[in-house]
């Protein structure tokens, strides 16, 4: 699917599951994308509350330069209990889970902005960086800190500074 078409399927299942954590607070309905999404901090908190449904979970992990393996480490889950939860109908992660979910999310969404490429976005991502210590980016992406790191490093990209 062409990254158009998958931004279309991801806005319409970010709409959908928008109204439902709207509907369940005090937020008004209107239309919304995922950029947006991911901007709003009421809303994620929210949603992080309500819990990311499998199938959002999905189009993110879709969407990221994150494979199965990756995920399951972030989440703190086996692959296998990872795949167990996509077979049960209507799964919803709890609030850690999904915290972590929108975390990775943000991740992607800001290297896909910086980056020309995906490609470009998941070598810098597993590569040694000298501005995060000689670590991979990806190494640091299993908590908060280490996504604040990322994430600042993703924006002196963006700005143009490279200390």
């Amino acid at each position: 699917m062409d990254d158009a078409n998958q931004n279309i399927v991801m806005d319409s299942a970010v709409q959908q599951y928008v109204s439902s954590v709207r509907a369940n607070s005090m937020f008004s309905a209107n239309e919304i994308n995922f950029k947006q999404f991911l901007s709003d901090k009421m809303l994620l908190v929210q949603a992080i509350k309500m819990g990311i449904p499998y199938n959002l979970f999905e189009l993110i992990k879709e969407k990221s330069p994150f494979n199965q393996d990756d995920w399951a480490s972030f989440l703190g889950i086996s692959t296998r209990t990872l795949l167990r939860n996509k077979q049960k109908r209507d799964f919803v992660f709890d609030a850690i889970p999904s915290e972590k979910i929108i975390e990775l999310a943000e991740v992607t969404a800001l290297g896909k902005e910086v980056f020309d490429t995906d490609i470009q976005f998941e070598n810098w991502l597993n590569q040694n960086n000298f501005a995060l210590g000689g670590l991979k980016p990806i190494d640091l992406l299993s908590n908060s800190y280490g996504k604040d790191l990322v994430m600042t490093e993703l924006n002196k990209i963006d700005y143009g500074i490279f200390i």
